[in-house]
């Protein structure tokens, strides 16, 4: 493992020189990005000729900095880089610790998650930090404490072909989210910060502008995970080996009730087939989360509308709504599309699905607890 020390900075100038010489006792591989900064920062950066400098005259972003000093590093021959913020927030004697995990690990990348009650966060990062770990998690199933952190170490190598697409602070978010779609694992250390009194404090993230980049990112993201990523997951992991370590680890000797893994499946299913198409795991974990059923189980179980199973979901819940209804049982297509053929059958579908929608969830329930009952007296669960 050949590593450096990545470092952008943007008008950083009353911090920047001590974050360089605290790096240097680790490190004299120190790659530095000047943002298109306008104050003394080129200036101090001359004071350590040693030191690699990227520079460039107008301001891109700490995603475009970032990505400027990955791009150098790999040139350089490196094939890991820590990150950290300029703006001495940081600790640097905290880099061993990412290396020293890097060594267990090298193929991870690895997330500096900041020890540091709420409410001395500067203002508005305790919620934009929650907002961002929940829906990471639901974009890439993947818990991190701390997903807003700069403190990080890279697998470059395996992040080099990553064709990413932001610039700014919400390259950050991007990178974790992609590299959890590649396969790449995350994992997480805890690191101390430090964060100065507010008169003191140098900040370039900006509430609203950067918090709708990071809404939209998210935004985006779910629905590539719900079209895309989920749905083609979840038929790789449709293996044999995969099925039994599922069963094995979340079903039949997880430590939840015979209950609560019951009434989990019965509202994955649920949520799956309710004609709410696109909002549907989102809903699901949203739920789950509140309702406090096992999320891995609710997710799983709403994936019964992965692609190949969706005309026929939507045939039964028609076929089910024109039972009820006691309308045609099949939906009847015209060249001539009025109101009154839109609606009927839009009603017909909606009033079949939820009914469909509650009777599977019923069978399945019924099916899981009866499975329990039988599978968890054994002492030998899966063969």
């Amino acid at each position: 493992m050949n590593w450096c020390v990545v470092i952008p900075t943007y008008n950083n100038e009353k911090t920047l020189e001590k974050v360089i010489r605290d790096v240097l006792q680790a490190t004299r591989d120190i790659i530095v990005v000047n943002d298109g900064s306008t104050d003394g920062t080129l200036a101090i950066l001359q004071l350590f000729p040693d030191i690699m400098i990227v520079s460039y005259d107008r301001n891109r972003g700490k995603g475009y900095a970032l990505r400027k000093g990955f791009e150098r590093a790999l040139q350089e021959g490196f094939t890991h880089a820590v990150t950290l913020d300029s703006d001495g927030q940081h600790y640097a004697s905290d880099i061993g610790l990412f290396i020293s995990k890097a060594a267990e690990d090298p193929d991870a990348l690895i997330v500096g998650s900041r020890i540091l009650p709420e409410e001395k966060m500067r203002k508005g990062s305790g919620f934009a930090n929650r907002f961002s770990n929940f829906w990471f998690r639901v974009i890439a199933g993947v818990s991190l404490p701390d997903t807003q952190s700069g403190f990080r170490l890279y697998p470059l190598l395996l992040i080099r072909n990553i064709r990413f697409i932001t610039q700014r602070y919400e390259f950050e978010l991007e990178v974790l989210i992609r590299s959890a779609w590649t396969g790449i694992r995350l994992s997480n250390i805890p690191i101390r910060v430090y964060y100065p009194a507010k008169v003191d404090r140098v900040s370039h993230f900006r509430p609203v502008t950067d918090f709708i980049r990071i809404t939209l990112l998210n935004t985006v993201c779910v629905f590539i995970a719900l079209f895309y990523i989920k749905p083609f997951s979840f038929l790789q992991y449709l293996r044999k080996d995969s099925i039994k370590g599922f069963l094995r680890k979340q079903v039949l000797q997880t430590g939840d009730s015979v209950a609560k893994v019951t009434l989990s499946v019965m509202f994955g299913v649920f949520m799956g087939i309710v004609p709410i198409w696109g909002y549907q795991l989102i809903t699901a974990v949203a739920l789950a989360y509140l309702l406090k059923l096992n999320k891995l189980i609710v997710i799983v179980a709403a994936n019964i509308s992965i692609p190949p199973m969706i005309p026929i979901i939507l045939y039964l819940s028609h076929l089910t709504g024109g039972f009820i209804l006691s309308a045609d049982s099949h939906p009847v297509f015209s060249s001539e599309i009025t109101m009154a053929w839109a609606r009927d059958n839009l009603f017909q579908y909606i009033v079949g699905s939820l009914v469909f929608a509650l009777t599977a969830a019923v069978f399945f329930g019924l099916l899981t607890y009866i499975l329990l009952k039988i599978f968890r007296k054994k002492p030998v669960l899966i063969g």
